[in-house]
Formats: C-alpha cells, structure tokens, sequence
C-alpha cells in the first residue's frame, strides 16, 4: 500500500482515565525535521513588501466599479501603487494617534481598501481586528469592547450600524475612517458619537506625512503551492475576515500574484467569474454544490443522446483517473468534446480549486475532478492553526472525500472519544483532531480558561471528529459538539447526514435535527426549484413552485422517498433515516442568521426559526406510532 505520510510515533492506549492517543503523523518533506523557513520572510510585512520590490507592476488588487447600478470591468492597482497607498494609510492613522500595539478594526467587504488597511497595519505593528461584515450591531459592540479596538476602517454601508443607539462601541473609537466617501450627514453623527469625525480614505491619505518608520511583528509564512506564480489571480468572495480565505491572498502576495475581488453579489458570483477568469477559486461546499447543480441542469435540459454521450465520456475519463493518470492526461478527447465547456463556464483559465470550510461529498468532488479540466482538492484548517493544516492531492482518486495529508509544518494525531466509539487505535483510526506544529496560535483573548481547555501538553484538540485511512490519509466525519445521541443510545452525525443527504438533487439547503429524548430524525428542507417544477411537470401540476412546495404529495412523498434512496445508497443505519420533513420555500441566508458567513448552519438559531415547525413534525410522528 501507498503511504501518504510518515509515522512519527505509534499510538498509546489510555488507562486511569486517560484516553487513548493514535500514531502521530508528518508530512513526509517533514519526516527527518521541520525544513527551515524562507530567510527573507519574518514577518506579515515582508510577504507584501518584498513583492512589491521584485513585482512593482504586477497587476495585485482588482475590482469592479459600479455606475448606474451597471458592473464594469475589472480595474487595478499594480504593487508600486497599492503600496503607495499604505504608506500614505499607514502614516495618517498613526498620525490619529494609532500607537504600536494597538487594535485596529477593519469593517466591510471584501475589496482593496481591505487590504490596504491591513497592510498598514502590518507595517506598523498594530493588531489588525477583522470584523465579518454580516455582523449585526451587537456582535460587532461586543468585539470592539472586548478586543479594546480604537479605530476601524469601515465600509460606507456599515457606519450606520455602528451609530445605532444599542451600538455602544462608537464611545471608545477615537476614529471611524470609510472605505469611500462620507456623506456630511453620516460625518456629523460620527463626530457627535465619537471623540474624533469620520473620515474616507481620501481624506486619510491627504493627511499623512511620509515616514518610513515601520514597526513589524515577527511570525512565520509557510508556502505550500509551488506550482503558483505571478501570473496567477485569484478570486476572493470568501470573507477576508475568514482564515481561509486571508491566507490565500497573503499566498498570492508572496508570489506576486493578481486578486481580484467580487462585487459584492455572491448570487451572480458567475458574472465575476467571466470577467476576471481566475487561475485558482477557493471555496465552501455549497459553492461547489451550486456549480455542481448549475452542470446538473444544463445535463437534464440536453437531448437524450447528448446526455448518453457525456455520460460516456465521463466514465470513459474517470476510469483513466482511476488508473493514476493526470487529469489533463485521462482523456484529452473527453475534455474536448465535453468539458472544456464546463471548463470555460469558470473563465477558461482555471488550475485550481480548492473546497475547505466544511466537508465536500465524495461524488460532486469526483464530478468536479472529471469535468473542471483543473486540479481539485480538499483542505482542512482552522483560524487557530494558521488556516492549511491538511490538503489533498491532486490526481490521487484515492484522496476522494478526504482532506488529505499534514501540512509541512504541522503533526497530526487521533484521540479517543471513549463515549461516542471513536478509538484511534482501531482498523480505521477515529476520535477527535489534534494538532502539534510552529503555526499553532499562542491562546484565546482574555480567556485562559478555554485556551487550556483545548491546549494539552502542546497539542491543540481541534473539536472535530476524524479518521484516519490505512494509507495515512486524513478524513473529517464531523464537529464532536455535532454529534448527538438518541433515545435509544445511537450516535447521530449531523453535519455529516446534511453532506450526504444534501447530494440528493431534489435537496438545495438541508438541515437535520436530532433530539436526544427522541429516537428518530427530522429535518427542514429547502427543495432544488428546477427538480420540483420537473418533478411536477411530470404529475401534471401547474402550480408555481411556493404553492408546490405546501403539497403533501412533494414533502409526505416524494421528498421522504428521495431521502430514503439517498440513505440506502450510502448505506447509513436504521436510525440515521431521516423520518419527517419541513419544506421551506427560501435558502437558509446570512440576514436571517441561520448560516454562518461561508455558508454553515447556525444549528442554534435554525432550531429557534423553525421550533415550531419541528415540535408538530414529532407531534405528527408520535400519532403514527399510536
């Protein structure tokens, strides 16, 4: 068999009380010892100032401007220029009395201004706070206050919240400076609510006096990428306060690479991706699953002997993946005929892609492997460890459904979960994430309660449930804090049966609810549009797709027998059936507060919307039991 990675030390089984521990893991460019860091980075500073002196006109910070509610054409600022500006930043907020060491918020969407505002940050040791920008007003007062932020940088269409009368953060900043400009009205209120009036960018960089005093903070880069260079873009729609998506632009940087940001709109997120035709698109799931319904729909709507051919093709290339070949290897005629279209639906130029945030299911990353003409991996991280702690292969169809192998800096290991069944030691080695490295984070802000919580003996206990293959590669079942048990004693994985039931084409937004003084499983779900209209084209129903979606015949029928096909496919157990449905009419959305800012469930707040819809599904399962 193929090994992946290398084993550093064997496992250890527990006893008085202590669990047992699995094998520890490296990558194997890391077996003999951690290799040296590049000697011309030591600090966040150096990854964008020394691509400024080998790159000053590359092409790095893109955007699209929007006239008349019409979006233009991509524009940019080179390395010289951009670096310009935070000089200029920089200089003009330590000028509004910004020390070393002080905290600075950045407030907004993804776009350059962001960027810009870190960068000087970066250049002069202040503490850079990112804010999500879907953040509600309490949220938002809570971090400021907690963090102790002084300033922050903020987009126009924020400064409101941050004024609102429950907002009590506006107190202690002593400036609130905007992405663009500041109408005279918001420019009163701020100076009436703050020590200091607003101010835009502009504005800030007229003030500032030319100094090249930086003070850096010293940490460490890992490069993992080898094969990106400065012609590369990228393009950024994750939210830039997520790790995810942070290091992948502070990876570009390093190489003198393009980023081009979205405009803001993720639901025509197509429309950027034509204009800017990436190299490299990183993402969560559901983008993936929505790319993957889009080729899903163009397939149902060709002709039958079309559809027979690209079937035929798929198989075709997908039995030479299997067989170790590249993917630009397999099947040149395939991609040709077939999916160079798909290909071209991502810009043309695409290399890569990356799904991380969440596991991706097995079969829409072996679609996506087929018919994207690109690399396709998955990847595992979190803010603690720096963001890449473990990446697939690309071209390892072994890797399916897996994120793969340590990063080099990283070690791995399984702990058990006596409670729930996990043991690291086992055939397939299971239990709770441990991570061990130099990316590992110092501790969690004013609270040393949780940070020696998830700190043991220098390894970090991520939270999440894992296994790991015989071939050393590593597999995410789900978050332990996820896991529930049922009446009857079973251990359910939520998060996992929404990845499996949510491969189901008639399934758009899934989420399941388990409750542990039940012994069933019911979920609310948000039905594909296109799978229901064809679905009753084919009963003879004429209804538009919200009065569909209240039929007893889609939610008490047809939708529970999908799911139990679904169950049945992937072989889950008895229980993990799920027995009961809510149809809802609109996807799970950020305003609502049902998912998070990449698009994960908010299981707290989906119970409290749906409460009631979930206390009538077990009424309604409790009668038929009678």
């Amino acid at each position: 068999m193929k090994f992946f990675a290398a084993k550093l030390e064997e496992g250890v089984k527990g006893g008085n009380g202590k669990p047992s521990v699995g094998p520890v893991y490296r990558n194997l460019l890391s077996e003999k010892g951690f290799p040296p860091m590049d000697s011309d980075i030591t600090t966040a500073w150096d990854v964008f100032s020394k691509s400024v002196e080998k790159f000053p006109y590359n092409k790095v910070l893109g955007w699209r401007r929007i006239v008349d509610e019409k979006v233009g054409p991509y524009m940019w600022k080179t390395y010289k220029e951009a670096y310009g500006e935070v000089l200029q930043i920089g200089s003009a907020i330590r000028a509004l009395g910004a020390e070393p060491g002080c905290r600075v918020g950045i407030y907004g969407v993804n776009c350059p201004q962001w960027i810009i505002a870190m960068e000087a940050c970066a250049a002069h040791t202040l503490i850079c706070v990112p804010l999500y920008d879907t953040l509600g007003s309490g949220a938002v007062d809570y971090i400021v206050d907690h963090a102790e932020i002084d300033f922050v940088f903020v987009q126009d269409s924020k400064i409101k919240g941050l004024l609102e009368p429950n907002c009590k953060c506006a107190k202690r900043l002593k400036a609130i400076v905007s992405f663009v400009n500041v109408s005279e009205e918001d420019s009163w209120e701020t100076s009436s609510k703050t020590s200091k009036k607003s101010d835009d960018f502009l504005e800030v960089r007229t003030t500032s006096k030319k100094s090249d005093d930086f003070l850096e903070v010293r940490d460490d880069f890992v490069e993992d990428f080898q094969e990106m260079t400065h012609e590369d873009v990228y393009l950024s729609f994750l939210p830039l306060a997520h790790i995810l998506d942070r290091m992948n632009e502070e990876y570009f940087f390093r190489k003198g690479a393009s980023v081009g940001y979205y405009h803001g709109d993720l639901n025509v997120l197509r429309d950027d991706i034509q204009e800017l035709k990436p190299t490299y698109l990183a993402g969560v799931p559901r983008v993936f699953e929505r790319i993957h319904e889009g080729i899903q729909k163009a397939l149902q709507e060709l002709n039958p002997r079309r559809r027979f051919i690209f079937n035929a093709l798929y198989q075709h290339k997908l039995s030479w993946l299997n067989r170790g070949y590249s993917h630009s290897k397999a099947s040149p005629m395939a991609d040709f005929i077939a999916f160079r279209k798909i290909r071209d639906k991502l810009g043309g130029r695409i290399r890569l892609l990356v799904s991380g945030g969440a596991p991706l299911s097995c079969e829409i990353e072996e679609f996506l492997r087929v018919t994207c003409c690109c690399f396709v991996v998955q990847g595992y991280g979190l803010t603690e460890t720096l963001g890449g702690t473990a990446l697939g292969f690309p071209d390892e169809m072994c890797m399916l459904g897996t994120v793969g192998i340590p990063a080099v800096y990283n070690e791995i290991r399984l702990e058990e979960v006596a409670e729930m069944g996990y043991d690291p030691l086992g055939e397939i080695q299971a239990g709770e994430i441990c991570i061990r490295g130099t990316c590992l984070f110092s501790g969690y802000y004013k609270n040393p309660e949780l940070t020696q919580e998830v700190m043991k003996n220098g390894w970090f206990h991520t939270g999440d449930i894992g296994e790991i293959h015989p071939n050393r590669v590593l597999k995410i079942i789900d978050r332990k804090k996820n896991l529930i048990k049922l009446s009857q004693g079973e251990y359910v994985a939520l998060e996992n049966l929404e990845n499996i039931y949510g491969q189901n084409s008639v399934v758009q937004d899934i989420w399941v609810y388990g409750d542990s003084f039940k012994s069933m499983l019911v979920a609310v779900i948000v039905p594909n549009p296109e799978t229901v209209n064809r679905w009753a084209k084919d009963l003879g129903f004429t209804k538009p797709f919200e009065e569909l979606c209240s039929l007893s015949e889609l939610h008490d029928e047809h939708i529970i027998l999908e799911l139990k096909s679904t169950a049945e496919k992937n072989k889950l157990r008895k229980f993990e059936y799920i027995k009961a449905v809510t149809v809802e009419t609109k996807p799970f959305d950020v305003e609502r507060d049902l998912v998070t800012a990449t698009l994960k469930n908010r299981r707290n707040n989906l119970l409290k919307y749906y409460q009631v819809q979930v206390d009538e599904m077990y009424r309604k399962l409790s009668l038929k039991k009678m």
